[in-house]
């Protein structure tokens, strides 16, 4: 019973990691931009499928590292072409598009790759267990998790020490005095959407590996991540994070005990959060700290 917890915990941190890396993609663009980018899970999908393209000519580490970027840069297009037109207009403008968007990437990779699931190879040592006993313990899910720990820092260190985060942060209190200062916001938030998307990519990535390479595959992630938002709280990247990591730990513990009730507990946990502390557990509103 023990190593089932422990089995469960442990797949529940690896889980609550895309949720949090999906998550904090989202909370980027929603601060800055006012999008609520319902296509998120669509990116994630393109950056699995580009890594399962460029797999055979580049290897799985050279696919790990380029598929993010070129997801990025879908992004960046993407934001260029499409969502600058709405800015500053109704927020449903935005969302109605995101989630049309969204069925386009969808119906795209569909279109490309097909519908059935696509089989994506791992490195075999990445899929041995590190430890006879913790037989769940594998080098690919320790690389995930390394992965994630080591993207979220880079993350923060961009945000907290580089010019263009410290451009974004003070963009999501006050973007008309940034304007006002000089800073070129059409740009500032093209490269922030970007920043998103690449988050996106690279979950999608990871996840690819782990739940399969499908279609569908960001579906089961993107409303979770959403809910990773609202209970760590919204213009919080740190509640993001914990929000993401909670969520998917409790949904894979309850599972051990009630399986019906694993996606439910999510929700659960999301109301018990906007009743006891409608900011979030770590929210201040309209701010990255």
């Amino acid at each position: 019973m023990t190593e089932l917890i422990l089995f469960n915990v442990f797949n529940g941190i690896i889980i609550g990691a895309f949720y949090a890396l999906m998550a904090l993609g989202l909370s980027l663009i929603l601060n800055l931009s006012g999008v609520i980018n319902f296509a998120h899970g669509g990116f994630l999908a393109m950056g699995a499928y580009l890594a399962y393209t460029l797999f055979p000519y580049t290897g799985f580490w050279l696919a790990l590292l380029i598929a993010p970027v070129l997801t990025a840069i879908l992004g960046l297009v993407t934001e260029r072409v499409l969502i600058r037109r709405l800015y500053g207009r109704d927020p449903l403008y935005s969302l109605l598009l995101t989630f049309g968007l969204a069925f386009i990437l969808q119906d795209g990779t569909r279109y490309i790759w097909g519908p059935q699931t696509l089989p994506y190879e791992i490195p075999a040592a990445l899929t041995t267990p590190l430890n006879a006993t913790l037989f769940f313990l594998t080098g690919y899910r320790l690389l995930m998790l390394l992965l994630v720990i080591g993207v979220v820092i880079g993350l923060f260190l961009i945000l907290n020490h580089t010019r263009l985060g410290i451009r974004i942060r003070a963009g999501t209190s006050d973007l008309d005095m940034v304007s006002a200062l000089g800073v070129n916001v059409r740009i500032l938030r093209n490269l922030n959407f970007g920043l998103g998307i690449y988050l996106a990519g690279l979950a999608g990535v990871l996840a690819a590996g782990m739940l399969g390479l499908q279609p569908t595959i960001g579906d089961s992630l993107i409303m979770p991540s959403f809910v990773a938002i609202i209970v760590g709280g919204l213009g919080s990247l740190p509640g993001t994070l914990l929000g993401g990591i909670l969520i998917g730990v409790a949904s894979s513990v309850t599972s051990v005990f009630f399986p019906s009730a694993t996606e439910a507990v999510i929700y659960v946990m999301m109301a018990l959060v906007l009743l006891l502390r409608p900011r979030g557990l770590l929210g201040e509103e309209g701010r990255i700290r």
